[in-house]
C-alpha cells in the first residue's frame, strides 16, 4: 500500500469495514471522492449494483437470443416455437394458467410471442437473469395466483386482449368459453368456480350456450372474474341488486339461475342486499 497519512489510514480502515472491500479498492473510492468516507461508499455500492444489473441485462439477452426462431429476421422477437420452448425449458404449461402469468410478467403482445425489451424488463424486474431462477419464479407465480386476488385479478384482465382475434374488440365466445374453463378450474392453476350446490361454471356457459354465444366485450370478462368471488362468498346473492352496476348479461344470469333452482325468485325481482 502506498504510503498514507494516519487519517487516510483511518477512512480506508473505515471504507472496508463499512464494504468488506480490498485495501487498494477502498483506496481507489476514496481518493476520486475526496477521501469523503460516506460518499466513496455509497459510490462503491452505486457502482456495484450498476455492475451486477449489466451483468443481469446481458445474462437475459443471451438467455432470449437463444429461444429466437429466425434471429436474422427477426432479433427482437421469440416467436411461438421459440416460446413454447422456452416455457418448457422453463417448466410452465401451456394448459395452465401460470403460462398467462409468464405472459403478463413478459408483456407478451400476443399468444406465443416475446419481444425483447418485455423479456428482459420482466425477468430482470423479479431478480431472475438464469433459467434455473425462472422456473423457482414459476412455482412461486402458481402459488400466488391462486392465493392472492389482486395476482389473480391482474392475470385474468391481461389475458382479455391477449385472446383477441387479430383485428377484433371482443372475444369470440368459443375462446372466452376455453380461457374461462381455464381460469375457473382448479386442475388448470386457476380458481375452481362451483359452490357446495350449484356448479357455476357449467351453468353460466350453459347459459351463454343458449343465448346465442354472442362475443364477450371486456366488461363482461372483467365483471364475470368479480361476479365469480361473490358466488363464491354468498351462492344466495344477498349481494345483488337489480339496479346494481353490473352487464346486463350477468343480470339476467341471476334470473336464469334463479329459475334453474325451481323459481324461488322471479328472474327479473331485485333481492334485498343485506
Amino acid at each position: 500500500m502506498p504510503p498514507y497519512s494516519s487519517t487516510q489510514k483511518q477512512y480506508i480502515a473505515q471504507f472496508v469495514n463499512f464494504t468488506s472491500a480490498k485495501d487498494s479498492v477502498a483506496a481507489k473510492f476514496l481518493r476520486s471522492n475526496g477521501w469523503n468516507v460516506e460518499q466513496a461508499v455509497d459510490a462503491y455500492f452505486q457502482s456495484a449494483q450498476t455492475a451486477g444489473a449489466n451483468s443481469a441485462v446481458s445474462s437475459l439477452n443471451k438467455i432470449f437470443d437463444s429461444y429466437r426462431d429466425a434471429p436474422e429476421d427477426n432479433p427482437d422477437t421469440i416467436g411461438i416455437e421459440g416460446a413454447m420452448k422456452f416455457l418448457g425449458d422453463i417448466q410452465v404449461r401451456l394448459d395452465e394458467v401460470a403460462c398467462f402469468g409468464v405472459a403478463e410478467l413478459l408483456k407478451s403482445p400476443s399468444m406465443g410471442e416475446f419481444t425483447r425489451e418485455g423479456f428482459v424488463e420482466g425477468w430482470k424486474s423479479v431478480g431472475c437473469d438464469s433459467i434455473e431462477k425462472m422456473i423457482s419464479h414459476a412455482a412461486t407465480l402458481r402459488t400466488r395466483i391462486t392465493s392472492q386476488p389482486d395476482v389473480f385479478r391482474r392475470v385474468y384482465r391481461y389475458a382479455f386482449p391477449l385472446c383477441r382475434l387479430q383485428g377484433q374488440r371482443n372475444l369470440t365466445f368459443e375462446i372466452a368459453s376455453e380461457q374461462w374453463q381455464l381460469f375457473f378450474t382448479e386442475a388448470n392453476g386457476g380458481i375452481p368456480w362451483n359452490t357446495p350446490t350449484t356448479p357455476w361454471l357449467d351453468w353460466w356457459l350453459e347459459f351463454l350456450e343458449e343465448r346465442g354465444k354472442r362475443p364477450v366485450n371486456k366488461d363482461l370478462w372483467e365483471q364475470t372474474e368479480v361476479f365469480m368471488r361473490k358466488t363464491k362468498e354468498d351462492e344466495n346473492f344477498s349481494w345483488w341488486s337489480a339496479d346494481g352496476a353490473w352487464p346486463g348479461t350477468l343480470d339476467d344470469f341471476v334470473g336464469w339461475v334463479q329459475q334453474k333452482r325451481g323459481g324461488k325468485n322471479n328472474a327479473g325481482e331485485a333481492m334485498e342486499v343485506e
